[in-house]
């Protein structure tokens, strides 16, 4: 089976007038397979959300590659970065930051259709068809983000993550400003659209436990290298590295 994502020794350094240059992620490698749940674990600094905006092309990498079903884009820009995003899409932490507070959820989750040249009609239905897929009901389309919860704002993100049918979904942190419940809730939805879509999943997280149970290979960054990587059985239950071992100890 062909990765449906290949990153080789990404690297991205930031530059600091009058200071020493910083190394944020440092020869990351690795695959992403279709219909597979990636976990990134780490402590915070350890490069996590650097790479998920490298692979999203946010922010330009300092050296190595990226690639999408074997094309290479690590520097596409303009038309063809758009056509990108066809493919891959981020949920973000922060939901309701995410979203303009001045337009409703369902103007939101429709921009990106608008772009690829959908009627005002044809997203107004397709917004309220994803609300409903994500668990919510048509009225969420005309609620601004200050009038949900932050479990609906995320679902609603979820829905406007998928409202131009991406391949990859990128969830940083896409849970951890949620409560427990919320959180179990959020990653059975999204365990039930990558059973019947068959979405591939990045999902960085700091709860291992969440981890274990979601995700089918895990990597463990530390200073923006990967110091291990396996299943989470291997990885959380017999860590190799004393780092591991020590991050495993700290939350579980």
């Amino acid at each position: 089976m062909e990765p449906i994502l290949e990153v080789k020794n990404l690297t991205k350094i930031f530059q600091k007038r009058g200071k020493e240059d910083f190394v944020a992620v440092d020869h990351v490698s690795f695959r992403l397979f279709p219909g597979e749940i990636l976990g990134v674990v780490g402590e915070s600094g350890s490069g996590k959300s650097t790479v998920a905006k490298l692979v999203t092309r946010l922010i330009d990498a300092t050296e190595g590659t990226i690639a999408v079903n074997g094309k290479d884009i690590t520097h596409v820009k303009g038309a063809a970065l758009r056509d990108i995003y066809a493919d891959m899409q981020m949920v973000f932490q922060n939901p309701a930051g995410s979203f303009d507070p001045r337009r409703t959820l369902g103007d939101g989750i429709g921009e990106s259709l608008k772009n690829h040249g959908f009627s005002k009609e044809e997203r107004r239905k397709r917004a309220v068809g994803l609300l409903e897929h994500c668990g919510l009901p048509e009225e969420f389309a005309g609620r601004y983000p200050h009038e949900v919860s932050g479990g609906q704002c995320q679902r609603a993100a979820i829905a406007r993550a998928l409202a131009i049918g991406p391949k990859i979904l990128i969830c940083d942190e896409a849970t951890s400003a949620l409560d427990v419940t919320v959180q179990k809730q959020i990653v059975e939805l999204l365990q039930s659209m990558q059973k019947a879509d068959g979405l591939s999943y990045i999902f960085i997280c700091h709860n291992l436990a969440l981890v274990q149970m979601f995700c089918d290979r895990v990597l463990v960054l530390r200073d923006g290298k990967v110091v291990e990587s396996g299943t989470p059985d291997e990885v959380i239950l017999a860590p190799k590295s004393e780092y591991t071992r020590r991050l495993v100890d700290a939350v579980l």
